[in-house]
Formats: structure tokens, C-alpha cells, sequence
């Protein structure tokens, strides 16, 4: 169904902020997924403070025509914007629901620090644990020589105790 000019330029604009305000975008496509698991998955986004935005491929090409550099992954079918000053949590989220929506919600590609990625790039992007699961690796990485250490010294404490 053909949507009017002043729609078109609603859709335009909306999708300029978010190119403007989002600092990293995946392009989601779906296909075949009911209204209830769409509503679903639009709450968890927004829980998550990511925003989902449906608009026709021509709309999103024409809004980020020329805005970030590399090549525009092929964007194929039913087309939706998930966006968040996140780095990761778009990928994250939507790779998520990928999972468990199998043959009907699919990373496409994105955006990822002013470059277009391809879908491969982004579904990488998504693997990269969230930032408190980060730090609690470092902790561990710096805790291993410490308790290296602290299990050395009670091994000779006890040898010689003996």
C-alpha cells in the first residue's frame, strides 16, 4: 500500500534522528512473525533500551544514503531499524531473538561505530559479552595470580606445619 508524501517525510525524519542520535544500528529482517511475538519482542527491546523501528527499504536507503562509510549490506525482504546508544545491545538483543524466532527474525546487517557491517560482522558484534560481564572477567583475570599465589603459600605452609 502506498503511503502519502507527508508520511514519507515523517518515516524520513525519523529515521534521521535515529541515524543521528544511535550509536549503533542493525538492520532486522522478519518475516512471518505474529502480531503477539512482534509486541513481545518490541517490549523486551524497549526494557533493554533499544528502540525498533519498521520502515520500507527505499525510506531506510534514502534516509542513510551516504552517512556512513562502506557498502550498505542487501537488505531483503520485511525490513525494521533497532537502534541504541548501546554499542552492543541492538546486536545483542536482536541475535537473541534470532535464536529463539529461527527462520523468522534475522540480522541483516548494521552499523557499528560509523561503518556499515555485513550480517556476519554483526552477528560477531553480538557475541561480545555486556560491559558488567566484561569486568568480571577482568576481576578474574587479575585475581588469578593473587590466588595463584595465596594457594602456593598455604601449600608450603602446610608442608612445612607437617
Amino acid at each position: 500500500m502506498a503511503i502519502t508524501k507527508a508520511k514519507k517525510q515523517e518515516v524520513l525524519k525519523r529515521l534521521d534522528d535515529i541515524k543521528n542520535d544511535a550509536e549503533t544500528l542493525v538492520f532486522v529482517g522478519f518475516h512471518g512473525l505474529n502480531v503477539g511475538d512482534s509486541t513481545a519482542m518490541r517490549n523486551k527491546l524497549r526494557e533493554e533500551g533499544v528502540g525498533y523501528f519498521v520502515a520500507k527499504k527505499t525510506l531506510i536507503g534514502r534516509a542513510f544514503d551516504g552517512a556512513f562509510e562502506g557498502d550498505a549490506p542487501e537488505l531483503e525482504g520485511e525490513v525494521a531499524v533497532a537502534y541504541s546508544t548501546d554499542p552492543v545491545a541492538p546486536a545483542q538483543n536482536v541475535h537473541a531473538f534470532q535464536k529463539q524466532y529461527k527462520d523468522q527474525v534475522a540480522i541483516l546487517g548494521g552499523v557499528f561505530e560509523g561503518t556499515y557491517k555485513s550480517r556476519e560482522e554483526m552477528t560477531e558484534i553480538a557475541s561480545i559479552p555486556s560491559l558488567p560481564v566484561l569486568r568480571g572477567m577482568f576481576v578474574n583475570v587479575i585475581n588469578a595470580p593473587i590466588q595463584g599465589l595465596v594457594l602456593g603459600l598455604n601449600a608450603i605452609a602446610e608442608k612445612k606445619g607437617a
